[in-house]
């Protein structure tokens, strides 16, 4: 491991624009985090912003091949920086999160800021447009209901997975699901902010919903309830392996170099042609390493703090201040 696999990531992807139903769109780009677009009777949802303005312009144009209905809702899934920076694109837009994803940006969203732009640059095109952080000027408690015109969209802090605040917006009558990163297809789950303990039973709320078509937060868009459970058995299969052989290590008594080395070496044949495997492993191996040491609040990831974890994994060095 010579350093941050995502920094030598520099091709550009190609993006689809998927129709899911009428007026229904799944923004995708090869393993790169997607957006969602709902269209109602005079306006407009986005679900995800985008890493930077600039990238969300993209997002817009694809908008304004549809419809020229205003975009007035911007509904964030989670607090990432990847989702969220491109947020001040949107001029007007209300924004939307769940009160747990405003408190993780109040709580550390600098922090991630920071370390998210050093560890994968390309996807932050564009990142001198971003003029900070993004703040949501509407934020619910569990779950709200949305009317754009007809067509009821609900928006839903569906439990701790990926994050703490992860949100999911379902239309029940057209039964499409635009699900975050909660639920991943043919891409490795970042889980360095995980709830490994609660994902399994997020992921079961997410399936009992009965989605038909769904746009994950990266893997392109699921056209039939067959691939959308594939998705969800898919990051169920693998938030549970790696927990699993975590725990095991840790039981052990293993350092955290050997319980990684010996996690992404079991792990590689089943999943390591999942696009970002290399990038994500060692913050999902290190978070679950703190989780089954009984740190339930996922530490703040910072730049320091990312390259005390590679120094780690490399050389078997103690991560500081990171006693159980």
């Amino acid at each position: 491991m010579s350093g941050f696999a995502s920094t030598a990531d520099l091709a550009e992807k190609q993006v689809s624009f998927d129709e899911l139903g009428p007026g229904l769109y799944g923004y995708t780009a090869e393993g790169d985090p997607n957006s969602g677009v709902v269209i109602g009777d005079a306006a407009v949802l986005v679900i995800d912003a985008q890493a930077t303005p600039v990238m969300a312009q993209d997002v817009i144009a694809r908008v304004r091949q549809v419809t020229d209905k205003p975009i007035r809702h911007v509904v964030l899934s989670h607090y990432h920086a990847v989702r969220v920076l491109g947020a001040s694109a949107y001029a007007g837009a209300e924004i939307i999160a769940s009160d747990v994803t405003r408190g993780l940006i109040a709580e550390r969203g600098q922090q991630d800021m920071d370390s998210e732009i050093g560890r994968f640059p390309r996807l932050f095109h564009g990142r001198a447009s971003i003029p900070g952080l993004t703040w949501p000027t509407l934020t619910f408690h569990r779950r709200m209901t949305l009317w754009l015109g007809k067509r009821e969209v609900r928006i839903i802090h569906i439990g701790r997975s990926h994050t703490a605040g992860d949100t999911v917006v379902w239309l029940p009558a057209e039964r499409v699901l635009f699900a975050g990163d909660t639920v991943e297809y043919g891409a490795t789950p970042y889980c360095g902010d995980a709830h490994f303990a609660d994902w399994p039973a997020t992921l079961a709320a997410a399936k009992a919903l009965g989605a038909e078509r769904m746009v994950p937060g990266r893997g392109r868009s699921l056209m039939s309830r067959a691939e959308v459970e594939e998705g969800i058995e898919g990051t169920t299969a693998f938030t549970q392996d790696l927990f699993g052989r975590v725990k095991d290590g840790v039981a052990r008594k293993d350092s955290l170099k050997q319980i990684y080395d010996a996690t992404v070496a079991a792990m590689r044949p089943k999943y390591g042609q999942w696009v970002i495997f290399e990038h994500c492993m060692p913050f999902n191996v290190t978070r679950a390493w703190d989780e089954a040491r009984g740190v339930e609040w996922p530490r703040i990831w910072t730049t320091e703090r990312d390259l005390a974890m590679w120094r780690a994994l490399e050389k078997g060095e103690s991560m500081p201040s990171e006693g159980a």
